[in-house]
């Protein structure tokens, strides 16, 4: 859809700047993909077999988490502009390369459901970043996309520099599915960035006692702070 202005108002990369392409191929290249061994459940990287120790203990209600990219430049950059520079094209750029790769997972999803914003942050933004490479991601695998059927019912305190603790405790109960649009359907619930995964489960529960039959999740990028380029 950004086509015919890209070519009259030539726009910069979201990841390096360099001018003529949204996603350059110099950043398509250099994105790092979380490879080799993986918990089974929550996706995170370094599980020698099965699952992590999180997820034997206390396993997310949704089915399987997965990541496309880990959290560092050129991602890292590309997801800031997207979220506080208002590069609202950027979203359809990074979803067609998203696409395959959640293609490659083979998961029998219904309906794209974006990680909803608070009222508060929707009225300070404009918009929702993540509903923005949600949207083109429904597109590009001919799904249906539902932002309505997932909404917050409060706002939470941002869950930057939070313990894994504090994180789940913020999020506890604050989503709320609507059952129309969600019952009897396994749903793809997206977010921009993992970390804890607490967001995501909080909102997997909503949606599941709606009656979604499963809720498989999926972030553009995972912070890790141990990763090492």
């Amino acid at each position: 859809m950004w086509t015919g202005l890209d070519w009259m108002f030539p726009p910069a990369c979201g990841g390096c700047d360099k001018f003529g392409s949204r996603w350059c191929g110099d950043c398509q290249n250099q994105v790092v993909l979380i490879n080799g061994l993986i918990c089974e459940i929550c996706g995170l990287p370094g599980v020698s077999t099965g699952l992590c120790r999180t997820c034997k203990v206390e396993p997310p209600v949704y089915k399987s988490l997965r990541t496309w990219a880990v959290l560092v430049d050129p991602v890292q950059e590309a997801l800031h502009k997207l979220k506080y520079r208002r590069n609202v094209g950027l979203g359809e750029a990074l979803a067609n390369q998203i696409a395959e790769y959640v293609r490659g997972l083979h998961w029998p999803v219904d309906m794209i459901i974006p990680v909803p914003l608070g009222r508060k942050r929707i009225i300070e933004r404009g918009y929702n970043q993540v509903g923005l490479i949600a949207h083109p991601l429904a597109l590009a695998l001919g799904l249906r996309f539902a932002p309505q059927g997932l909404r917050r019912q409060m706002e939470t305190r941002s869950q930057v520099g939070l313990t894994r603790a504090e994180r789940r405790e913020n999020v506890r109960g604050v989503f709320e599915a609507i059952s129309a649009q969600v019952s009897g359907k396994t749903v793809l619930l997206v977010d921009d960035v993992a970390t804890t995964g607490s967001t995501l489960s909080s909102g997997a529960e909503a949606l599941l006692t709606s009656g979604a039959r499963d809720v498989y999740a999926l972030t553009v990028a995972r912070a890790l702070p141990r990763y090492v380029r």
